[in-house]
């Protein structure tokens, strides 16, 4: 087997170690947090939208299990980083103090676009988009894909800040290079135009709303090299 087909055995193996624990403490934290759903729903609605309704009778029922998966993906993200690093990090060499920063900075780096998405994003992007509303064209949204659209765009954007530090990972383990990422960026530009156009609504505002703040800490990942004087 050559080197890169081992490397993905040796962080496929680690991985696997702990993804029952993940899946057990997940289905503990999902059940705690769905007796709170009813709130976390009511502060999102209030922040966002003025009425929601639902079209079947689980509807309801399974916005609130929706709403509660994602909030435990959320409250458990810093362990699935920490997971996911680990397992990432064997095949490379990488651990310690090094594991410790890669852990604890995309887990800074999630909570601030989710927060991001949530207080500027979403707000700008739901008005823009009712705003196409009239009198003859009033709109009624559903519990159900209310809870989808809003948890999947705040998870996508959280997702996509945690850039900079798999950047800084491959060039730091020489997968990248430095020099990789600074001769690509009309590359980059391209494939954050298709991401931004998959992740949400496909309107113009929001696609500039997620690509713009994507290429930022494209940007800033480089940045990050050069100030680590990284190659």
């Amino acid at each position: 087997m050559n080197p890169a087909g081992n490397k993905v055995v040796v962080f496929v193996s680690e991985l696997r170690k702990s993804l029952r624990a993940l899946g057990v403490g997940g289905i503990v934290v999902t059940v705690a947090i769905f007796f709170l759903t009813p709130d976390l729903l009511r502060i999102v609605q209030n922040h966002l939208a003025e009425k929601l309704y639902f079209f079947s009778v689980a509807g309801p029922f399974l916005a609130h299990v929706k709403m509660a998966v994602f909030a435990a993906l959320y409250v458990m993200m810093p362990w699935m980083m920490a997971v996911l690093w680990r397992a990432l990090g064997k095949p490379f060499g990488v651990e310690g103090g090094q594991l410790f920063f890669f852990v604890l900075f995309t887990s800074l780096l999630f909570y601030v676009g989710t927060l991001f998405c949530y207080f500027v994003t979403l707000p700008l992007g739901i008005n823009f988009l009712l705003g196409y509303g009239s009198e003859q064209l009033r709109p009624v949204i559903s519990v159900s894909r209310f809870v989808n659209f809003v948890t999947l765009f705040i998870l996508a954007f959280g997702a996509i800040f945690e850039l900079p530090a798999f950047m800084v990972f491959l060039a730091r383990v020489g997968v990248c290079p430095r020099s990789f990422f600074e001769k690509n960026r009309r590359y980059a530009i391209l494939v954050i135009a298709i991401v931004s156009a998959l992740l949400t609504p496909a309107d113009i505002m929001t696609m500039l709303l997620m690509g713009v703040p994507l290429y930022l800490l494209y940007e800033s990942g480089i940045v990050i090299l050069r100030l680590m004087r990284i190659k």
